[in-house]
C-alpha cells in the first residue's frame, strides 16, 4: 500500500478541480475494465469527475457494468484520448506496469506531465510517481478496494463500485479457483455482496454469454488439444482462417487456455493464436502449483505476467511457434 504520506499526498490531489484520467493495458480484459470503472466510480461516489480511457477495445460481455459504454476508446478516438491525456491534472495507471503495455498512450503517458499513480499487481513495475505494487493480490480489483479502505471511505462503496470490483476479482481469479485467491480475498467479496454485488448476475452477465461462433471455436480447439511433456502440457491454437470463418468477435477466445488445465496431469497450458491483422501469434499461458510461466514467457516468448498467468507473442509462423514452445517446455522439463 501506499505510505501515510504518499495516501495524504494522493488525497490531496484528487479534487474536484483536478483533471483525473484512468488508464488500463491494451486488450483490456475484466480486472481491468472492473478495476478501472470501480475506481471511476469511487471518485464519483467523492464528487470527483474523472474519466477512463482504453487503449483499444474490450469484450461485449463487459459492457454491463455501469458507464462501461462510456469509456474512451482510443482506436476509435484517438484525439480526445490524447487530450484528455495531455491536459490530465493526475493520471492513474491500472493493471499494468509498463507504458509499452499501453500502446500508443504510453507515449502519451510518458510525455504528460500530470501525476502518475500506480496500482497494479505484475511483477517488475516501472517508475511512477506514487506506485502501489503488490504481486501476491490476485486482481488489481482488489487493490482498489485496499486503496479504499486506506483512503477510509469504504463506506462510499455503492452497488456500482461492489459490481465492477466483483466482476475484476471474479475474472482475474478463474472464479476463485486461482492459487493467489486468498481468504482475504473471499472477505473483500462478502463485503461487496452486502454493498449490493450479486453473484448470480455478474456471473451471468460476464460468462453466459457464449455465441455460436466462440462454441464452435471452442468445439474447434477441444477437439484438436494435444497433451506433450509427458502429460504435463496442453497445447490449444486456432489459425486466422478459422478465426475469420466462424466469424470471430473480440471476447470469444476469453478462458479458452484455461480448459487444458482441467486435464488430469496437467500442469500448464498454452493457448496460441493468430493475429487477425498482423503477422504474429499472440500466446496465452496458464499454470498450477509452482510452474512459473512468467519466467517461462519472459524467457521464451516476449513476455510475461504472473507464476500461474502469463501473456506472450511470437513472430514466428505458427507451425514454427508451436515447434519452438514443444521444444522449450521439453528443455525445462515443465
Amino acid at each position: 500500500m501506499f505510505t501515510p504520506t504518499e495516501l495524504l499526498e494522493i488525497k490531496n490531489l484528487l479534487t474536484p478541480e483536478n483533471k483525473i484520467v484512468i488508464l488500463t493495458h491494451y486488450n483490456p480484459d475484466g480486472d481491468a475494465i472492473g478495476s478501472s470503472l470501480g475506481l471511476k466510480h469511487y471518485l464519483q461516489a467523492k464528487g470527483i469527475m474523472a474519466e477512463v480511457v482504453v487503449p483499444n477495445d474490450f469484450p461485449k460481455f463487459l459492457k454491463w457494468m455501469a458507464e462501461a459504454r462510456k469509456n474512451i476508446v482510443a482506436e476509435y478516438k484517438r484525439k480526445v484520448a490524447f487530450d484528455l491525456i495531455s491536459d490530465a491534472d493526475v493520471i492513474f495507471c491500472l493493471d499494468f506496469n509498463s507504458p509499452s503495455r499501453i500502446g500508443i498512450l504510453g507515449d502519451w503517458l510518458v510525455k504528460a506531465t500530470a501525476k502518475k499513480i500506480l496500482i497494479d499487481h505484475h511483477q517488475q513495475p516501472e517508475e511512477f510517481d506514487y506506485v502501489y505494487s503488490d504481486t501476491i493480490i490476485p486482481a488489481t480489483s482488489q487493490m482498489i478496494y485496499h486503496f479504499i479502505e486506506a483512503m477510509e471511505d469504504e463506506d462510499l462503496v455503492n452497488k456500482d463500485i461492489a459490481e465492477c470490483l466483483y466482476t475484476g476479482i471474479m475474472t482475474d481469479t478463474g472464479g476463485f479457483r486461482f492459487r493467489s485467491t486468498s481468504a482475504t480475498t473471499h472477505r473483500i467479496i462478502a463485503n461487496l455482496i452486502e454493498k449490493g454485488a450479486d453473484p448470480s448476475v455478474i456471473t451471468s452477465n460476464t460468462w453466459d454469454t457464449n455465441t455460436v461462433s466462440r462454441l464452435h471455436l471452442l468445439a474447434l480447439i477441444l477437439g484438436r488439444i494435444e497433451v506433450v511433456n509427458e502429460g504435463t502440457v496442453a497445447v490449444l491454437y486456432l489459425t486466422r482462417k478459422e478465426l475469420q470463418e466462424y466469424g470471430f468477435q473480440k471476447g470469444d477466445t476469453e478462458g479458452f487456455v484455461n480448459y487444458g488445465l482441467s486435464i488430469i496431469g496437467v500442469k500448464m497450458s498454452a493457448f496460441f493464436m493468430e493475429d487477425l491483422y498482423e503477422d504474429f501469434i499472440k500466446i496465452s499461458f496458464r499454470s498450477k502449483d509452482d510452474v512459473d510461466v512468467n519466467k517461462f514467457s519472459r524467457k521464451y516468448f516476449n513476455g510475461g505476467g504472473h507464476i500461474n498467468a502469463a501473456g506472450g507473442k511470437s513472430n514466428d509462423s505458427l507451425p514454427d511457434t508451436l515447434e519452438i514452445f514443444k521444444n522449450r517446455v521439453a528443455e525445462e522439463n515443465l
